[in-house]
């Protein structure tokens, strides 16, 4: 079905821009809401699920080579069983991918273009990302490639040009109430990383598997790095009423003034987050199409790419019908729930189920 390969460097790559990509415009005021001048340690607790998703995804690749888990849900628990799990994991990424672009078309619409339609942002994102999702796996991986540069160094350079504005004081007290607000903190935050469960859809293609795991694990701790020093930035900034910003980040960017030359940087931070929510949303996208195609049991993906895309659309819509929504559905009525259960906890439970199959496999085969 899919005949590219990619390097593990690439899917690093590909993945970094896929959690930041979203997670860095909403996830300072969410964690703010709850950790207040904590919020800097809420990434980290966050990235334990990560972690663990690279974990579960590698481990299961390991036992079930060359497939995805939509595949090798019927492996694990049978092919009734594992054809339900396998449409509900369908389901869970056409939510996922329609939520993010969601939250990309509001934060465009709401900071930048107010006067265009959302749906016109929104379309124009998914067509897009339809016609590289089109392309295969190959296209993907090096436009992520060509456009990490690009996503990342302008990020660094702005935290660098606000350095004489920051005021690092406003970290203290370090957790005046415990360690409890910085937990909670981390909840929505965890979906985000949640997400890195996506590499089992590109583990199979990988053309240096032997080195799927230390890149895989290099690309959670860079973006918790990245997660952490954003916080810091509009911590050391804003203070801890941060959370009354909508996009703290952006509020952050205005004030980078050199000279009273070079400021209102507001339109280069636009720039930048359309490239790195485009290597997201094509991601995400193209794991939602292998995974339908895979489901549906057909010979090649491309027939439901664009139906899939116009699908996504009216997800972004339908399911999510308002700003106010859409935060709610992203801090605690929603999203993280379902990231935990099927980013987490469902992979690690077919991995205990794999590892028992084959643990009395291995034991039948030597009695």
């Amino acid at each position: 079905m899919e005949k590219g390969k990619i390097s593990s460097l690439q899917m690093a790559i590909m993945m970094y821009p896929t959690i930041v990509g979203t997670a860095i415009i909403n996830v300072p005021a969410i964690t703010g809401l709850f950790a207040k001048n904590d919020l800097w340690l809420s990434p980290i607790w966050a990235s334990f699920t990560g972690f663990l998703a690279v974990y579960a995804a590698i481990q299961l690749h390991n036992i079930y080579p060359n497939q995805t888990i939509i595949q090798y849900c019927e492996e694990a628990i049978g092919r009734i069983s594992g054809k339900i799990l396998g449409f509900m994991y369908v389901i869970f990424f056409a939510l996922m991918n329609g939520h993010g672009i969601r939250i990309y078309a509001e934060f465009i619409v709401g900071a930048f273009l107010p006067k265009t339609p959302i749906s016109v942002v929104t379309a124009s994102m998914i067509l897009i990302c339809a016609f590289t999702v089109y392309t295969g796996l190959e296209t993907i991986g090096r436009l992520g490639q060509l456009f990490f540069p690009v996503f990342f160094l302008p990020l660094m350079i702005a935290i660098f040009l606000l350095l004489p504005e920051l005021h690092p004081q406003n970290i203290f007290p370090i957790m005046e109430n415990g360690i409890m607000p910085s937990i909670k903190g981390a909840f929505a935050p965890q979906a985000w990383f949640g997400e890195f469960l996506l590499i089992s859809f590109l583990l199979p293609f990988l053309s240096d598997i032997e080195k799927g795991r230390k890149w895989g694990i290099f690309s959670v701790f860079f973006v918790m790095l990245t997660l952490v020093m954003v916080n810091l930035l509009v911590l050391f900034l804003l203070g801890a009423n941060l959370a009354s910003y909508s996009y703290p980040l952006l509020k952050a960017s205005r004030y980078v003034s050199i000279a009273d030359f070079l400021e209102n940087l507001e339109s280069a931070v636009m720039a930048i987050w359309v490239l790195g929510n485009f290597v997201k949303f094509s991601v995400t996208y193209y794991c939602l199409v292998l995974g339908t195609a895979q489901w549906l049991n057909l010979s090649d993906y491309k027939p439901v790419v664009f139906p899939l895309g116009l699908w996504t659309m009216i997800i972004s819509f339908w399911g999510i019908p308002s700003q106010m929504e859409s935060t709610e559905y992203s801090t605690l009525k929603g999203f993280p729930y379902l990231s935990l259960v099927f980013q987490t906890l469902i992979p690690l439970s077919l991995l205990m189920i794999a590892v028992i199959r084959k643990g009395k496999k291995k034991k039948e085969q030597n009695g």
